[in-house]
């Protein structure tokens, strides 16, 4: 079984940065896809960035150029970076990866970003 913890969420004026962290449980880390997701109310969770096991990434058009996803496979970590951050960037964010054909979310974190 695998588990995600995120964290790093908060309040944040607009053009303000945080750095989300998941933590992931297990041994398979390195192998694994993973990725950024966010949800506000009443809307469909929508990808914000992902990576695979050899570090390739890909980003949401909302999300080029303003977040970074990166990976620490020492750590069971994958971070996402987010810069020059906007009211509508407001939502709960989730980690997410794939294990034994399911799909596998963390808790989610709130990030919060007042005008």
């Amino acid at each position: 079984q695998v588990q995600l913890v995120e964290s790093g969420g908060g309040l944040v004026q607009a053009g303000g940065s945080l750095r989300l962290s998941c933590a992931a449980s297990g041994s398979m880390f390195r192998f694994f896809v993973m990725g950024w997701y966010r949800q506000t109310p009443g809307k469909q969770r929508e990808l914000v960035a992902r990576i695979d096991s050899g570090g390739d990434r890909n980003y949401a058009v909302f999300a080029k150029d303003r977040f970074t996803i990166s990976r620490d496979n020492a750590k069971n970590t994958v971070y996402l970076q987010m810069n020059s951050l906007q009211p509508e960037d407001t939502a709960v964010y989730y980690c997410h990866t794939f294990f034994n054909s399911r799909d596998v979310w963390g808790q989610g974190t709130q990030v919060t970003v007042s005008s």
